[in-house]
């Protein structure tokens, strides 16, 4: 038996292909994000590793802001703490650093480097070693920064930004100088490797002293190296008694595994965000497979049954479909591998124009990314074959006599009497996730689609029919006879078409689903914005980075400007909830703002903070009530003043700027609300705005209009990112049409010979081909638009308290997806209606 089914196999290498080319998209996708995600993780390893030194002493960090440097308190260290602890026993040297990250390199084109993505690094230069005891930073060119006015590059950024050894770079900052200049004496590297997109900026200590900690002779953090033969622990324990009050002084490996977990975390959202693609492609080409091994049943029956009558036991038959499922497995997964890896590469070169510069990571498999695409490959088959495989072990010895043999049906009724208990289930689930917002709600959504998906699809069979009534009439209207045999063909075994549209189905569901989500947060976007934008400017970086306050009080001074508000967003911890806070001056902004203060007072001074609606009611505040808001250096007790309404431009809690000052946190600028003065030209302002604002590139000036614009393309660059992975759903079903349609015409080899003998040309063939694929693609659309409209419709109304809360439905982009779903029908109608064409007359004619 088993020689026998290898044989049969190799026999039919077209199939083979055919059937496995669903897995090999699927695992291609599965291996590619894997691949991606470990490339990343392998980058940042070998950058925290080549940088952490033995020990590090810190400032202690307790609240939200503890992570990546969001947010990073002003707190420093004094110079002589840096002296005392190199005279330590156990420490070889000492080495005080300057970080910040508030600074942005601008192009020769005027335009910031990066900004988004991964961000500016800027040092002051030492020479320490890393825990390896290798050079943690080295020059590869030129030499180090050594006065006021230098600094050195890494050399990708400082040729991507058009700069070279000599050149005068120019810089924003966030502090009260925001734009410095310097000249590039040097290339600079980490001992790690590569960046992984981000830029490295190296300056002189006094310089980067005097740019970041106002001119004081401190450090943000303190290196420290250890002599032979002492432990990390035994360094850490000898300079803890040197330390002040809230100081801390840690380990290198302990440095190391912290900043693994958190970019491990940010991994983690990245690599369930890709799976979650590959796990639709997978699903959606396991319909592929079953569809396609019906097929090879169903062909094959004659030949099963006289296995059967030759004493082959039910238990062999089944186990022959099994292993030939394995192959196309196996086959799958070693082209889905192959596949990956180019994947990989791709998703390199994509996200490296969202700041994500792997181009110095090698694209390698790991053995984990083998084993888990192969069991993955493998087993999605194996399960996908096996409904086909068990009704193969049921053909009669029998039926080895008759002129057609034919594979058992399972029963249509338990399909459809499944179809509607879990259209019941569904149904009812989408309900309970109508009762509320929170995360249980989207949950019970997520479980009622999956539930309803599922129910269309084992009910499709029974709503073909029904659905290709008003189909065929319009076919035998506009294509006589051909249209007539080509609704003939796709109901003769409604049960295959529903099969092969579902593929479709689920793809254009998802669609169509996202279509609605996005189209309603763009229409919230613009009421939301309308209504609570009432401001003549705003000025802002897109992307939310901070700026420095030197651009208001240079935008106060501005001919035209009447009032302006400036905010500054920062995070902080109230419990467990992380929030976003604006600090700002709320008397002014309110005048320009409208804020709706339900309870309370709409005022916020020293010592006090306001709570937006939402937020007050999960924490059980009123106005006052004293909450601890706990920030990076430490926690302030602040009383509640007042409780507003929730406000687009505004973050969950107000402040005034003297808290920040109390947590020792920078002031910077996220955004300035700028009303022109009375009787100015708004239009004339604008202009002047734009020009006072030319030398900073991280800031913009927007009308209300252009805000929106702004907010919307954001959501549409998601939305194309998210159609992008979806289309790999869509490929799959073309491919499955392309696979029923090429094993529908080798079954239907002797028909086809007879059509042609009684008259049916070639090119009236082709046409009934071409026909039969538009009726499965457009079966496919009207179940997944109808799915995707009931599902983003429920989202969305889960969602509103979220900010989306005006549904929008974007027929014309529906619209859209039917056509596209009708040239995916005949396009896919190609290959299997030129086949079919070519085939001899009367050698189709003498086919058994």
């Amino acid at each position: 038996m088993l020689r026998f089914t290898l044989r049969g196999v190799f026999a039919r290498k077209i199939r083979l292909v055919l059937s496995a080319s669903a897995i090999v998209l699927g695992v291609a996708f599965l291996a590619g994000s894997l691949t991606f995600t470990a490339m990343i993780g392998n980058s940042f390893d070998n950058i925290v590793g080549g940088s952490a030194s033995d020990g590090l002493v810190r400032p202690i960090t307790f609240g939200a802001s503890a992570q990546m440097g969001d947010d990073a308190d002003s707190r420093t260290l004094p110079a002589s703490l840096a002296d005392r602890l190199a005279r330590t026993k156990g420490v070889a040297r000492a080495d005080g650093n300057v970080e910040s990250q508030g600074l942005f390199i601008v192009k020769k084109n005027g335009k910031l480097l990066g900004g988004s993505g991964a961000p500016t690094l800027s040092l002051n230069y030492t020479d320490a070693p890393n825990v390896a005891g290798d050079q943690a930073i080295t020059i590869s060119s030129g030499r180090a920064p050594t006065a006021s006015g230098e600094i050195a590059l890494d050399e990708r950024s400082a040729r991507k930004a058009g700069y070279a050894i000599g050149d005068t770079v120019p810089m924003i900052t966030t502090g009260s100088t925001p734009r410095v200049t310097a000249e590039l004496v040097g290339y600079a590297e980490f001992a790690g490797g590569g960046l992984a997109g981000a830029t490295l900026v190296l300056f002189d200590t006094r310089a980067a002293q005097d740019l970041f900690l106002g001119g004081q002779d401190a450090f943000t953090s303190i290196s420290l190296t250890a002599t032979p033969g002492t432990s990390q622990e035994q360094l850490v324990r000898s300079v803890r008694p040197l330390l002040p009050d809230g100081v801390q002084a840690v380990t290198g490996d302990k440095v190391i595994d912290q900043t693994k977990a958190i970019i491990d975390t940010i991994l983690g959202y990245l690599n369930t965000f890709l799976l979650v693609f590959a796990g639709i492609a997978l699903v959606v080409g396991s319909f592929l497979i079953v569809n396609t091994f019906a097929i090879l049943v169903a062909q094959r029956s004659r030949e099963l049954a006289l296995l059967r009558a030759l004493g082959a036991s039910r238990r062999q038959v089944s186990r022959s479909v099994l292993i030939e499922a394995a192959m196309v497995g196996v086959v799958g997964s070693t082209a889905g591998l192959g596949l990956g890896l180019g994947l990989a590469a791709l998703l390199r070169a994509v996200f490296a124009n969202f700041g994500l510069d792997l181009s110095g990571t090698s694209i390698t498999l790991s053995v984990s990314t083998v084993v888990v695409s192969y069991v993955v490959g493998i087993g999605v088959t194996m399960v996908a074959a096996w409904l086909p495989a068990r009704r193969a072990s049921r053909v009669s010895p029998v039926a080895a006599m008759r002129d057609e043999a034919v594979v058992p049906e399972g029963s249509g009724r338990r399909r459809l009497v499944a179809g509607i208990i879990l259209l019941g289930c569904g149904a009812v689930l989408l309900a309970l996730g109508l009762t509320g917002s929170g995360t249980w709600n989207l949950v019970a959504v997520g479980a009622g689609a999956l539930a309803l998906i599922i129910a269309a699809t084992l009910t499709s069979p029974v709503l073909a029919v029904p659905f290709m009534r008003p189909v065929g009439a319009l076919y035998r209207r506009a294509f006589k006879a051909v249209g007539q045999l080509a609704t003939t063909n796709t109901i003769r075994n409604p049960r295959r078409t529903a099969a092969t549209s579902s593929a479709l189905m689920i793809g254009l569901a998802l669609v169509t689903t996202m279509s609605i989500l996005g189209a309603s947060m763009s229409k919230s976007i613009d009421v939301t914005v309308k209504d609570q934008f009432s401001s003549d400017f705003l000025v802002s970086n897109a992307l939310l980075q901070p700026f420095s306050p030197t651009v208001g009080q240079q935008i106060a001074e501005v001919p035209g400007v009447g009032k302006i508000a400036e905010t500054q967003m920062v995070t902080a911890k109230i419990g467990d909830s992380t929030l976003s806070v604006s600090a700002t001056d709320l008397a002014a902004l309110k005048d320009i703002i409208p804020l709706d203060f339900v309870r309370g007072r709409a005022s916020v001074g020293a010592g006090e903070i306001a709570l937006e609606q939402d937020l007050a009611r999960s924490l059980g505040a009123r106005p006052g009530d004293v909450v601890p808001l706990r920030f990076a250096s430490g926690t302030v007790r602040s009383r509640v003043t007042g409780i507003y309404e929730s406000n687009y431009l505004l973050g969950e809690a107000l402040i005034p700027f003297s808290t920040l000052a109390a947590a020792n946190i920078p002031r910077t600028d996220t955004a300035i609300v700028v009303d022109a003065a009375p009787g100015a030209r708004k239009a004339a302002v604008g202009k002047a705005l734009e020009t006072a604002t030319l030398d900073y590139p991280t800031v913009t000036v927007q009308t209300q209009e252009e805000y929106s614009e702004s907010q919307r393309s954001q959501v549409d660059q998601v939305l194309y990112l998210v159609y992008a992975l979806l289309g790999l759903a869509i490929v799959i079903a073309a491919l499955g049409i392309v696979n029923t349609l090429a094993l529908s015409v080798v079954e239907r080899t002797r028909e086809v010979g007879l059509l042609r003998a009684v008259g049916l040309s070639r090119s009236q063939l082709r046409r009934m081909i071409r026909l039969e694929a538009v009726a499965i693609a457009a079966l496919g659309a009207f179940l997944g638009i109808a799915l995707g409209l009931l599902f983003g419709f429920v989202l969305q109304r889960v969602v509103a308290d979220e900010g989306i809360a005006n549904l929008a439905i974007p027929w014309t982009r529906l619209a859209v997806f039917v056509v596209v779903a009708v040239l995916v029908g005949v396009v896919a109608a190609v290959v299997p209606a030129r086949r079919a064409a070519r085939l001899d007359v009367v050698k189709a004619i003498v086919d058994h």
